[in-house]
Parts: structure tokens; C-alpha cells; sequence
């Protein structure tokens, strides 16, 4: 299914009724969901429905025995508090937090309602779990990437355009994840004969400018962290890019369908389908305190040949061979 026909099926399923009577009221739980996206993101709204569609699976219908209450903070960090006690006010069994922005507003406002948590770096460094195994309190979930992961980023950068000594890393400050990869990537950068460049950003004007200033310079590449700031600027520094003619490496896969080189990433909708299994365990009565911390264990490469003409570069057939998806 196109991803257009599936964001409009499972929009259908959320226009269900919930108001139920009699009995049936009793019957119907109640989750919520802290989205750190816009709601108009097409794959933002993807990933909620393979969740919703893994939580159909184990039974739960919404209008029968399911009610979903969204909010969407659409990047803005000092929003998410407010949505957050707006959802815990509602008193839902469960919380689903979308990225570890999220994560840490909710654990501020309550320390009782269960919080599964998905695209989450680092839960243990960043205080919101005891430890992987055993998490302790009332959040659990998946950790987005390892820190180590990231190296494989400089390797593909290399092995695309060799001719690359500088590599400007864009990060936001605010968020941790992008600071962690830095520094992975940091103590393997003399491996590949490379200097890495920090370029901090906090908005798209800043990210323009970043990335200008940065490919003024000769034999520049360019590796995008994650983060909700450069999720939602996607287009942006994917046409920033190749307009400069930097050969760039991106997180995910919705980078290089908006026109991106290549992306190595964890594999986001299992990450979903998988959430909602813990969801279900917790709505029967399990807690999150016992519930391990997952990492992820699938990884795709996405390679677009568009782009890497349009670059004057040659994918190695090595890593064609080694991609999940090649865009043609």
C-alpha cells in the first residue's frame, strides 16, 4: 500500500466513535500519544499507524475497546510540556512518547502513568531508566540507535566519495543524541583521514547558513544526526546538499526520499509495531518497571543513484549490493 492510502486508512480508523454506552464504556481503555512532529508528517502519521495497526492486531479496536488521544508538538520543544499535561490530565493507562524530547517533559509531570517510549537515544545516560535490563520506574521502550552505529556513517561517506577530508556534522544542541554521535564518530575520524566540523543548529535559517558557510571550503561531506529538528527540515538540508554538491550520509530513509544521497538507520516502523506490543503487555496489567529496554535490530541503507549522479559520484557496487532500497 502507497503511503498516501495507508495514512488515509489508518486516518479513518481514528474517526471511529468512542462514545460508548452501558457496559461497553467500562470495557474501553485509554492510551495517549506525545508526537514530537507536526501532525501533517507523512511519515510521522506512518509510523503511528503501524502502531495502531500492531495494537489492532492484539485486539485492541478503536471505538470498541480503545481510545487514542494525540498531540503533536511539531518540533517545538517548549510545547511538549504542556501537551504532555494535557494528555495526563485525560488518564490514560499508557503513554506513548515519540523521541526522547518527549520523554523527559512526561517523566516530569508523572511518575505513575506508564510511558512507553520509541526513537529514544541513550535512556540510562539521560536519567529516565535504571538500567536497559531492568528500568526501574514507570518508563520503558526502544533506544534508538547505538552511539557505535555512527562510525558506519563516516565508512559509507568514504566509500561513496573518497575524496572527502572535511565532514561537517549538523546537530542540534538540544538534543543529546547529535552530541553523542559527534563524539562516536570524533574518535574514528583519523581512521577514515578526516576532520569532522560541528555545525550547530537550531532553526532552518541557521541550517542554511551552516551548511553554506561549510561547503565554501574544498573535499567538504556533510552527515546529518538525528533529531526532531533535522526530521522536520528534511527537504531543507537534502536540497541544501546537492545544491552545494556535498556528498551527505542521513539517519534515516525519509532523507533520501526527499532527495538525499544515502541513509544508514534503524529500522522506525518495527520500532512502532514492536511499541505496541509493550503497550498491550502494560494495558493487561504488566509493568513497565520489568519490561527491558529494547535496541534495534533491524538496520536499512537506502541509496538514491539520482542523487549521486547529480553529484558527479559513483556508488561503489559494494554497497549497492548491501542496500535495502535503491532509488533509481
Amino acid at each position: 500500500m502507497r503511503r498516501r492510502e495507508f495514512i488515509a486508512a489508518i486516518g479513518g480508523l481514528l474517526a471511529w466513535p468512542v462514545d460508548m454506552h452501558g457496559e461497553d464504556r467500562e470495557r474501553v481503555r485509554r492510551i495517549g500519544i506525545l508526537n514530537t512532529l507536526p501532525s501533517y508528517d507523512d511519515h510521522g502519521q506512518e509510523r503511528i499507524g503501524a502502531f495502531l495497526q500492531a495494537l489492532q492486531q492484539e485486539g485492541w479496536t478503536i471505538g470498541a475497546n480503545l481510545r487514542v488521544d494525540q498531540r503533536w508538538s511539531a518540533g517545538n520543544i517548549s510545547e511538549l510540556r504542556k501537551l504532555g499535561e494535557e494528555l495526563v490530565a485525560l488518564k490514560p493507562a499508557v503513554i506513548v512518547a515519540t523521541g526522547g524530547l518527549a520523554v523527559g517533559p512526561l517523566l516530569e509531570i508523572t511518575r505513575i502513568v506508564p510511558i512507553v517510549f520509541v526513537n529514544t537515544p541513550d535512556p540510562v545516560g539521560a536519567g529516565f531508566i535504571d538500567s536497559l535490563a531492568r528500568p526501574g520506574g514507570n518508563a520503558t521502550g526502544f533506544t534508538q540507535f547505538e552511539y557505535s552505529t555512527s562510525v558506519k556513517w563516516l565508512e559509507m561517506l568514504k566509500q561513496i566519495a573518497p575524496a572527502v577530508t572535511r565532514v561537517g556534522v549538523l546537530r542540534d544542541p538540544n538534543t543529546p543524541s547529535g552530541i553523542g554521535q559527534f563524539g562516536a564518530m570524533q574518535g574514528a575520524a583519523s581512521t577514515f583521514g578526516v576532520v569532522l566540523v560541528p555545525l550547530g543548529v537550531r532553526d532552518a535559517a541557521e541550517i542554511e547558513r551552516a551548511v553554506s558557510g561549510f561547503a565554501s571550503a574544498d573535499n567538504g561531506g556533510l552527515i546529518v544526526t538525528t533529531g526532531g529538528l533535522t526530521t522536520l527540515h528534511r527537504e531543507l538540508i537534502s536540497a541544501l546538499a546537492l545544491r552545494h554538491k556535498l556528498p551527505a550520509v542521513y539517519p534515516a530513509d525519509y532523507f533520501v526520499t526527499a532527495g538525499g544521497l544515502v541513509s544508514y538507520g534503524p529500522d522506525r516502523i518495527d520500532m512502532y509495531r514492536q511499541a505496541a506490543g509493550y503497550v498491550d503487555r502494560i494495558l493487561k496489567g504488566e509493568s513497565p518497571a520489568n519490561l527491558p529496554v529494547q535496541t534495534p535490530t533491524k538496520y536499512d541503507m537506502v541509496v538514491n543513484l539520482r542523487a549521486a549522479k547529480a553529484l558527479g559520484l559513483t556508488v561503489p557496487p559494494t554497497l549497492i549490493a548491501t542496500a535495502t532500497e535503491v532509488i533509481e
